[in-house]
C-alpha cells in the first residue's frame, strides 16, 4: 500500500482529505509542520514514503536524494520555491502545485491590508491598548493608484475589488501581451509602476529574477506616501533596504504577510519599525481555501501516483 506523508498543519487524521486518500488505497502519515525541520528530520519523515502532501517544507536536493521511494510531491498552495524542482526531476519525482486555489482569499486579504494601512487601523488599536486615544488622519482608497507586481490568479482577483473602491490599477508582469486581457488594469514597466503608485502590492513568484526585486533603488523610485504590501514571498523584498527606506521617509510604510525568515526572528531588522506591520503568513488561510486546497491536493496525490498529474511544475 503506497504511503502518503502529510505535513500541512491544518490537515488532520480522520478529516475529509485523510478519508479520501485512504479510500483511494493509500496509507496516510501525518506529521504537521511546526516551525522549520532540519534535513535529518525531513529525511526521517520521508522514510518509506511514496508521496508527500506538503506545506513549505524545505525539500532540498540532499533531502530528496535520501528518499528513494518518493515519487510525488504536492504543495497545498501555489508557491513551490521551497522544493528543489530540478533535483526532484533528476530523481524521477513529480512536483505539483495548486494554481489559483487561494486566489480569492489572497485578494480579499490584500484589500484588508490596503484598508488597514490607509486608515492606520493597527496603529490605532495598539494605541488604545496602550491607554492612548490616537486620532490621526487616514486616507481613502478612492482616487488612489494601486500597482500590482505580477499578474497571476491572486493579482487578477484583486483588480475588481480595487476598482470597486474607486482605485486605478496598474500592473507589471512578464505574462505575454496576448494574455493581458483585463480592461480594468493598465500594464506598465516596473519603474513607472513604482513612481506612480500610492500602494504597491506584490503577487509574483519567487525566482532568481525576483529575489531582492524591491531593493534600495526600487524604494527610491516610490512616492514618500506610498505603502508596500507583500503577500507573495518574503525574499522578493530586501528587508534591510525596506527598513532604511521607511526610517528615511522614502516610503510611508509596509504591510508584510511574508518575511524572509518565518516565523519572524527575534533579531529581525523589521521589528520595532514605526510604519512596518508584520502579519503571520495568513493571506491564503481561510476555511474555504483550506478545504479546497486539501481536497484538490489529495486528488493531485492520487493522480500523480497513477502517472497522470494535473498540475505538474516539472
Amino acid at each position: 500500500m503506497p504511503r502518503v506523508l502529510i505535513t500541512t498543519d491544518y490537515l488532520r487524521p480522520g478529516d475529509d482529505v485523510d478519508l479520501f486518500l485512504r479510500r483511494s488505497g493509500l496509507e496516510t502519515v501525518h506529521l504537521p509542520m511546526a516551525g522549520r525541520r532540519d534535513p535529518a528530520q525531513l529525511v526521517a519523515a520521508l522514510a518509506g514514503i511514496d508521496a508527500a502532501l506538503v506545506a513549505n517544507e524545505p525539500l532540498t536536493g540532499g533531502v530528496l536524494a535520501r528518499a528513494p521511494r518518493l515519487r510525488a510531491i504536492v504543495r497545498t498552495g501555489v508557491g513551490y520555491d521551497s522544493i528543489d524542482v530540478a533535483a526532484a526531476t533528476r530523481f524521477g519525482i513529480t512536483v505539483s502545485n495548486l494554481p489559483g486555489i487561494n486566489a480569492n482569499a489572497v485578494a480579499e486579504y490584500t484589500v484588508g491590508l490596503l484598508l488597514a494601512g490607509a486608515r492606520r487601523l493597527v496603529q490605532s488599536a495598539q494605541g488604545v491598548a496602550q491607554g492612548n486615544w490616537p486620532r490621526e488622519d487616514g486616507h481613502e482608497l478612492r482616487g488612489s493608484t494601486l500597482g500590482l507586481i505580477g499578474y497571476g490568479a491572486s493579482a487578477r482577483a484583486v483588480v475588481p475589488l480595487a476598482r470597486a473602491f474607486g482605485m486605478s490599477v496598474v500592473c507589471t508582469t512578464n505574462v505575454p501581451t496576448q494574455l493581458r486581457s483585463d480592461p480594468e488594469a493598465r500594464f506598465v514597466a516596473l519603474p513607472e509602476l513604482l513612481a506612480i503608485s500610492d500602494y504597491v502590492s506584490v503577487h509574483t513568484a519567487l525566482t532568481e529574477r525576483t529575489r531582492g526585486l524591491l531593493d534600495e533603488s526600487a524604494f527610491k523610485r516610490m512616492k514618500p506616501t506610498a505603502l508596500l504590501i507583500n503577500t507573495a514571498r518574503g525574499p522578493i523584498v530586501d528587508e534591510d533596504a525596506l527598513v532604511a527606506a521607511v526610517r528615511a521617509g522614502e516610503i510611508a510604510g509596509a504591510a508584510l504577510d511574508v518575511v524572509c525568515e518565518e516565523p519572524l526572528a527575534p533579531s529581525s531588522p523589521l521589528r520595532g519599525v514605526d510604519g512596518i506591520v508584520i502579519y503571520s503568513h495568513m493571506a491564503g488561510q481561510t476555511a474555504e481555501a483550506r478545504a479546497a486546497a486539501g481536497r484538490r491536493g489529495a486528488e493531485e496525490v492520487v493522480a500523480a501516483l497513477e502517472g497522470r498529474p494535473q498540475f505538474p511544475v516539472n
